[in-house]
Formats: C-alpha cells, sequence, structure tokens
C-alpha cells in the first residue's frame, strides 16, 4: 500500500563513498514517516533540472538555476545527524513522478520502489511497484534548497568532460562527441613554478 508522508519538514540528497563509487539518495521525512531514495546520480541530476525548470516558469524567471559560484565551492550539507538510521522507508528507485499544485504552491513528488524477483529458469525481472510507493509534498523554498544541494553533489564528483558528461579519471578519454578522434586529457595544474622556466 503506497504511503503519503504530507509536507515534509525536512528534505536533501546526499551521497555514501568516495567520487567514482558513491552511492545517491533523496532523503524526506515528515510527521507521517520518514524515507531514504537510492537513486543513480543522473536521476538525482535530472530530478534538480526539472524542478528548476518548474521554479523558472512559475515565479516567471525569478528564480533561475545556479550553474556556477565564485569562489570556493561549498560543501554539501548532508543528512541531518538526528536523521533515523532505521527510517520507515528504505529502497532503491524505480520511477519518479512529479507534479506542482498552483493553487497550493506545492510540489508533490512521488517514488516507486524498484522490485526484482527471480522467475523460472533463473530470469530475473525488475518492475517498479506502484502500490508500495512514497509520495510527499514540498514548498518552493524546499524546492531551491533541494536543487542547489544536489547541484553541489553532482559537482563533486569526479571532474567530467565538458563536451559528452562522462566522468574523467585521469587518463585518456575519448569523446563520443568529437567521435573519438581527439583524445581529452584533464589537466591538474602544478604548485606555482613548476614546469616553468
Amino acid at each position: 500500500m503506497s504511503k503519503d508522508l504530507g509536507l515534509v519538514s525536512r528534505l536533501g540528497a546526499d551521497a555514501v563513498g568516495q567520487p567514482g563509487q558513491r552511492r545517491f539518495r533523496l532523503f524526506a521525512s515528515s510527521s507521517e514517516g520518514s524515507a531514504i531514495m537510492w537513486m543513480e546520480k543522473e536521476e538525482l541530476n535530472r530530478l534538480s533540472l526539472l524542478v528548476d525548470r518548474v521554479l523558472a516558469q512559475i515565479s516567471e524567471g525569478q528564480v533561475l538555476r545556479t550553474e556556477a559560484e565564485a569562489g570556493q565551492m561549498p560543501s554539501t550539507p548532508g543528512m541531518p545527524p538526528d536523521f533515523p538510521l532505521r527510517p520507515d522507508f528504505d529502497f532503491q528507485v524505480a520511477e519518479l513522478s512529479m507534479t506542482y499544485d498552483e493553487r497550493n504552491e506545492r510540489f508533490l513528488l512521488t517514488a516507486s520502489p524498484l522490485e526484482i524477483e527471480e522467475g523460472e529458469g533463473q530470469e530475473i525481472r525488475a518492475w517498479a511497484n506502484e502500490e508500495e510507493a512514497v509520495s510527499f509534498l514540498f514548498s518552493q523554498f524546499q524546492a531551491q534548497e533541494l536543487t542547489r544541494n544536489i547541484t553541489l553533489l553532482v559537482r563533486s564528483g569526479r571532474p567530467v568532460c565538458p563536451l559528452c558528461g562522462t566522468p574523467l579519471d585521469g587518463s585518456p578519454h575519448a569523446c563520443v562527441k568529437q567521435n573519438g578522434h581527439r583524445e581529452i586529457v584533464q589537466v591538474i595544474e602544478g604548485e606555482e613554478g613548476e614546469g616553468n622556466e
């Protein structure tokens, strides 16, 4: 049976692990319960882009996505230390859907968990279990904080190719946007004066 957490008091995203091996999660809690929803970095980033697009539309361009900030990149807040260690719901997301209620000025997010079942002949079946979906409401302010948090999370990982978005791990990268004809190598600047004569 699906669960509605109502208007959440806490909403955020964080990552567990080292860059290149991180697992990403969305977390939310209200008086009705708490949930941790695991997803891929790309899924989390797509959610952020969608929320920012809606914010730009409903504010008529007054709220725009922050693509870059001057100075040192701020750290991500992460999960609050008093967030439940064993939340009411903890699952891998198979499907996300989001709507915006203009009258109440609230976003509604619904996350369906991924179910994996081994069938006959060792065949594995995976599907989105909509009957066990978790949904919750959040405000425009929470939406802005969430997308800022996700943007910081995504940027704090491995650098990506500026053309195709593939993570760079320090080895030569044959970029698909250039049909693999040019290798893009991550350049790391040394200390001042190093290599200069």
